[in-house]
C-alpha cells in the first residue's frame, strides 16, 4: 500500500463571533481548485481570507457587493451555500 505524506493545516486564526455568514470561493480553472474564504460582518463589511497562507486577510471590502465583484473579476465562483453563524 502507497502512503501519502500529507501535513495538517495550520490552526486558523479564531474567527471574530460577530459575522454574520462566511462563504467559500473557488477558482476552478487550477486543479485543485484554489479556495478563498469570505466572511461577512452584521456591520456589512466583508473580508476575504486565505487559507493557504495562514488565513490572513488579502481583502476588506464596506460592503458584501464590493468584496462579490472583487471575487468574479478574479474569476472565482461561489461554492453554492453560505455558513450562517447562527447554524453553526
Amino acid at each position: 500500500m502507497q502512503k501519502t505524506d500529507t501535513t495538517p493545516s495550520p490552526a486558523p486564526n479564531p474567527a471574530s463571533p460577530n459575522w454574520s455568514f462566511a462563504e467559500v470561493w473557488i477558482d476552478p480553472m487550477l486543479s485543485p481548485p484554489y479556495v478563498l474564504l469570505l466572511l461577512n460582518e452584521p456591520s456589512g463589511n466583508c473580508s476575504i481570507y486565505d487559507p493557504a497562507e495562514e488565513y490572513q486577510i488579502i481583502y476588506t471590502s464596506a460592503s458584501y457587493d464590493e468584496a462579490q465583484n472583487w471575487l468574479l473579476e478574479d474569476e472565482y465562483e461561489p461554492i453554492t451555500g453560505r455558513f450562517s453563524s447562527t447554524e453553526l
